[in-house]
């Protein structure tokens, strides 16, 4: 997990005032492993850190850091022939800079460079061997449309009734409201380049829960897969 999203959990929880055993009451886990989130001492499962970021309020690039710094604000300088021209610094984004997250289930996100509003989540995704885009083994489904292009290693890839095993080099897209998971079954890193299309779009167009729906309700369903914390995100203030 990004070194700094614990902190800025904590920080988040101490700004509204709650206690430990308050927040971990309503995400339903015990108050030990929101200290030990807070602390980076544990990485929290992708539910569970989509509810602590719901009932804090934090967006997810605000969770991330992913908003670019203002020009002459970053805090390494790069060399003469790194720097991008004046009028394109907010198009470039360096490796090094990538926010990333790193899921319970052996899920690394990078998230690439994406304008404000824009209408692609692009992602650099790597499974470990063994993990899974899914929890327990589920397939699930979310709004937009998935392309993915695998740069290394072999992947899974359960879509609906079907399975089929992908390569470096091979590619895939599909509507994804169509049940599907993701699952290393070898024995070194998967790596690939994933974009998911219109899910931004299906977000905006959804209303939120209104006031007087409890805790559960506002946090919505537990989601288990890297991309739909994306969409849950989006509806955050």
């Amino acid at each position: 997990m990004n070194e700094e999203v614990g902190p800025k959990l904590r920080a988040a929880r101490l700004k509204q005032g709650l206690s430990l055993r308050s927040i971990a009451a309503e995400v339903g886990v015990s108050a030990s492993l929101i200290s030990q989130v807070e602390n980076g001492k544990t990485q929290p499962s992708v539910s569970t850190l989509y509810a602590l970021v719901n009932q804090l309020g934090i967006s997810f690039d605000e969770l991330l850091g992913a908003t670019p710094p203002p020009p002459g604000e970053r805090a390494e300088p790069r060399a003469p022939s790194e720097q991008p021209a004046e009028g394109m610094r907010s198009a470039i984004q360096h490796g090094s800079d990538n926010p990333v997250l790193e899921m319970e289930n052996g899920v690394r996100w990078e998230r690439l460079a994406t304008g404000s509003g824009g209408p692609v989540d692009p992602l650099l995704v790597t499974y470990a061997p063994g993990g899974s885009s899914s929890v327990e083994g589920r397939l699930m489904r979310h709004s937009g449309y998935e392309y993915a292009y695998l740069l290394s290693g072999e992947l899974t890839v359960h879509l609906e009734f079907d399975t089929y095993v992908i390569r470096a080099g091979d590619s895939l897209n599909f509507d994804s409201v169509r049940p599907h998971m993701y699952v290393n079954n070898g024995s070194v890193p998967a790596k690939g380049l994933f974009f998911v299309t219109g899910r931004k779009a299906y977000a905006e167009s959804t209303p939120e829960a209104g006031p007087e729906g409890g805790a559960a309700e506002a946090r919505g369903p537990e989601l288990t897969s890297a991309v739909d914390v994306l969409h849950a995100m989006d509806r955050l203030p």
